[in-house]
């Protein structure tokens, strides 16, 4: 299976990939992507639907898996999923919309299947991800408290200290770190722990993943 990896920066790239290659229990094939001009949220988000249409049209990628960091931003709720309750500031709910809309839009191409889009939010941050299984306080339904309450038992900085040993890794060091901790999720078979510490920022990834 060809995928396609987009997501704030090239070390949550190389970690994400031992994810969804973990779900798939496969080695998937990597398909390069344009380098966007930034990084961060801003520029995924702007860069995503022209990702998407050079996924379709200019490669033979089958998949593209996403992540990107809830910061403080609302952390995504199922009922969002009802345009009723849908929430304007919802990352989960922004990317799927700019997907979902840019997918229909899509000149169909003899002998190409349609492209499969996977959306995942870490929250608050991909290093999150990483303590599963080593610091149980690292929840989402901590940090939604901790947003409602406004009393913050961690925070990005001090996740970002837990994982790399200081809150300004090098990309060398991020990327390494990172890599770690993904192989350990996978090798130690912690993915459903991740699902339930984090059902919707890891859940949803990780249905759409399995859907393809």
């Amino acid at each position: 299976m060809k995928v396609a990896i987009l997501s704030e920066s090239s070390a949550d790239e190389a970690a994400l990939r031992v994810l969804v290659d973990g779900i798939l229990e496969k080695q998937t094939e990597p398909i390069v992507l344009p380098p966007l001009r930034t990084r961060g949220w801003p520029s995924v988000r702007q860069g995503l639907r022209n990702v998407i249409l050079h996924l379709h049209y200019h490669t033979d990628a089958d998949s593209l898996a996403l992540v990107v960091d809830s910061n403080n931003s609302p952390v995504h709720l199922r009922a969002h999923e009802h345009d009723l309750e849908r929430d304007p500031r919802c990352r989960m709910c922004d990317l799927h919309n700019i997907a979902t809309q840019t997918l229909a839009r899509l000149r169909p191409i003899a002998g190409r299947t349609p492209l499969k889009v996977a959306v995942g939010i870490a929250v608050p941050a991909v290093e999150a991800w990483y303590r599963c299984g080593v610091d149980s306080r690292v929840t989402e339904s901590a940090w939604i408290h901790a947003l409602d309450s406004r009393t913050f038992g961690y925070t990005k900085q001090s996740l970002k200290l837990d994982v790399y040993g200081t809150d300004h890794p090098s990309l060398s060091h991020e990327t390494t770190r990172a890599i770690e901790e993904t192989n350990r999720l996978v090798g130690e078979k912690l993915i459903a722990r991740l699902e339930q510490s984090f059902p919707a920022g890891f859940g949803s990834l990780l249905r759409d993943v399995k859907n393809w």
